[in-house]
């Protein structure tokens, strides 16, 4: 919502990109909105001075970020050259393209580092036929100084998700959302914008939050519930050796097992072999 305001997003464009371009409408924003095919919906892509640039927000890592950006520049390219002959004997231009992802997640990040497609590859290769770079900047309050400079409005973004996270830990989420866009229009952090959307940042930085509660607490059960499967299938694998043990007239093996447990590591090994 922020950037889909062209000025800034051209401002963000300078600031990534060390350019100075001044002109808002030299941007041609292309931005997929596929409703039906979730997978197939991007954050912002854009065209300026014959360069495609393609910027995702996450708040969560995921390596899985350069395939991602394959699929969405592969739409790309099929809908700006709907028109081309690509069967002829003419060339069809394209716009190279640039990959940004713009993190704010809580998981510790450095300030950039570069996800890469060939990371995803099943077996290793001497040299690939298709490699995508995707830079990641972290965009967390306090990272990545130079950027938030050249970017004014970058900085009050962030630091306006900042508090929501910081009152979040003492304030209902409702609350906490409602202290911090008081807060930033008093202050006159990204104030035009949250004085005309007040209620719909209210409503998305809500969800935002909750969704990514929401994620972590799944992931944190599925990790218990492994956990618990693995436990419960650990003792049925100590009750067969146990068992097989005491057929064996192994008595001894079995409590030197229950005292060392390297010994019984060494009993299972062993177990499992035959």
């Amino acid at each position: 919502m922020v950037f889909s305001d062209k000025k800034r997003l051209l401002e963000l464009y300078n600031g990534i990109s060390g350019k100075n371009y001044k002109d808002p409408e030299l941007l041609e924003i292309n931005t997929l909105e596929n409703a039906i095919y979730m997978a197939i919906r991007n954050d912002l892509s854009f065209l300026i001075a014959s360069r495609l640039s393609l910027y995702e927000h996450q708040s969560t890592y995921s390596p899985n970020l350069p395939l991602r950006m394959l699929l969405y520049l592969a739409d790309l390219y099929a809908g700006l050259t709907k028109e081309e002959n690509l069967y002829g004997e003419t060339k069809v231009l394209l716009p190279p393209p640039q990959f940004v992802i713009f993190y704010n997640g809580e998981k510790p990040q450095p300030d950039r580092q570069i996800l890469r497609l060939s990371d995803l590859y099943a077996v290793e290769e001497e040299e690939h036929k298709l490699e995508l770079l995707a830079v990641m900047l972290n965009i967390n309050a306090g990272h990545n100084p130079e950027l938030m400079a050249a970017c004014r409005t970058l900085w009050e973004y962030a630091e306006y998700t900042d508090r929501v996270r910081r009152y979040a830990k003492e304030l209902p989420i409702a609350e906490a959302v409602e202290r911090a866009i008081t807060e930033c229009i008093r202050e006159g952090i990204l104030k035009e914008f949250l004085r005309k959307n007040r209620a719909e940042a209210k409503r998305m930085s809500i969800y935002e939050y909750d969704q990514e509660k929401h994620l972590r607490q799944e992931r944190e059960a599925s990790w218990e519930k492994g956990r618990e499967a693995g436990k419960e299938e650990g003792m049925k694998l100590l009750d067969n050796l146990y068992s097989f043990l005491a057929k064996e007239g192994r008595t001894n093996d079995i409590l030197r097992a229950v005292q060392d447990p390297e010994y019984r590591d060494k009993m299972l090994r062993e177990f499992l072999e035959e």
